[in-house]
């Protein structure tokens, strides 16, 4: 029977020292079969348990003294000795932990981090400049805020739903375009090994069960606009209203414009002097550059904005960046629900009775003209860089009556204040 080792204590231990010839020399500590302290030429020391694995001579590392105690190093060999008899291997079932713990780092990224990864390594496949930031801010301006910090490994069916339902009938090609991009990007997530299993963005067999297809929604599709019986008293509630995002949807409703080229816009592409700002065609839905005259009311707007230092943007948010497309809804829908609770009828869209949102105000501009102006209809169009018809499109390409728009523009303004 083989002697059993003295067990040491704590302090003895620590006076172990190598003996001064030789290489590496063990000692052993007792209190479990086996264990051992390995001492270098160096002075370095670490913990060893001598043991036999399926007929094998094994000699298992513990970790380095003192970081890893007398104490503690006798309860690893403890277990060490406990899955030997359980029959496990313990230096293949380490070796697969690390495996597994190494994939679920993996694994571990946020869908945020995914967005970035994902555009960084597919978004030159696009044909244009535009065409990237209008997939990158689709998933940014939408996705992001509801599921950016999770991990792409655990969004399920209904994240995804809580990205997209508040959407799906108001803007539903958006919406539509927002779940394709979704799915792209945990597709890739998966491929990459950062996630496992369905794609919870998928939309046959999937989100299609959950959701009215695109197609018998899009008739009601048109945004929800302000009565024009009803955009005097809206405008006067929003220019009491402080902050980036109220000047930006008030410059909005003077210019008719689109939320992206108003949240986009910087101060070189405006002239205050000639009350002019052209709008760059990468910033533009119709991939054309559009000149917006700016009424009087536009210009002292922009010139009361106080510059950010270093920040081209005109209408910053607070961080720094461009300003998303739920802080300007998020001003109409408190401009909604103050009137509401001032005992007011609230800003509600005559024909769908919607409460109206930011895209609305280009249809309540086009109401306006139609109804209340003698201007010519295609002249409104312009005004919204809409596509307008073949011959005055030809027209339009060689002047695009910026001059003659300025009175109606102007002509806005006053009716709304």
């Amino acid at each position: 029977m083989p002697r059993k080792a003295k067990e040491l204590s704590a302090v003895e231990v620590r006076r172990l020292e190598h003996p001064g010839k030789g290489g590496n020399k063990t000692f052993a500590v007792g209190g479990v079969d086996g264990l051992l302290l390995q001492v270098t030429p160096t002075g370095a020391k670490s913990w060893l348990i001598k043991t036999t694995v399926a007929g094998t001579r094994r000699n298992i590392g513990l970790g380095s003294y003192p970081s890893v105690t007398l104490s503690q190093a006798r309860d690893r060999a403890r277990e060490i000795r406990d899955m030997i008899w359980q029959g496990i291997d313990p230096v293949e079932h380490r070796k697969a932990t690390r495996a597994a713990l190494a994939a679920a780092q993996r694994r571990g990224l946020t869908f945020a981090d995914a967005v970035g990864e994902y555009c960084e390594a597919k978004l030159d496949q696009f044909r244009n400049e535009k065409h990237q930031k209008q997939w990158r801010s689709t998933l940014e301006n939408y996705a992001v805020p509801e599921i950016g910090k999770m991990l792409v490994d655990d969004i399920q069916v209904q994240d995804v739903l809580r990205v997209l339902e508040p959407i799906w009938t108001t803007k539903t090609e958006t919406a539509s375009r927002l779940r394709g991009r979704i799915e792209a990007v945990l597709s890739w997530a998966t491929v990459a090994g950062h996630r496992t299993g369905d794609n919870p963005a998928r939309w046959r067999g999937n989100l299609k069960e959950l959701l009215p297809a695109p197609t018998k929604v899009k008739r009601g599709d048109n945004q929800p606009a302000i009565a024009l019986d009803d955009a005097g008293r809206w405008f006067k509630a929003l220019r009491q209203r402080e902050g980036f995002g109220a000047r930006a949807l008030e410059f909005l409703t003077l210019c008719a414009a689109r939320s992206g080229e108003i949240r986009g816009a910087t101060w070189d592409e405006i002239d205050l002097d000639k009350g002019l700002w052209i709008v760059p065609a990468a910033r533009m839905k119709m991939d054309r550059k559009h000149r917006v005259p700016l009424s009087p009311a536009a210009v002292d707007l922009l010139q009361a904005l106080p510059r950010i230092a270093g920040n081209p943007l005109v209408f910053p948010a607070q961080r720094g960046g461009q300003l998303s497309d739920a802080t300007l809804s998020a001003t109409m829908k408190r401009i909604h629900a103050a009137d509401l609770d001032a005992g007011g009828v609230g800003f509600f869209d005559e024909v769908s009775k919607r409460p109206a949102v930011p895209h609305g105000l280009r249809s309540t501009f086009r109401d306006w003209a139609a109804e209340r102006t003698d201007f010519p209809g295609d002249m409104a169009e312009i005004a919204l860089a809409h596509k307008v018809g073949s011959a005055v499109e030809a027209a339009y390409r060689r002047n695009d009556m910026v001059e003659k728009r300025r009175d109606l523009m102007k002509k806005w303004a006053e009716f709304l204040c």
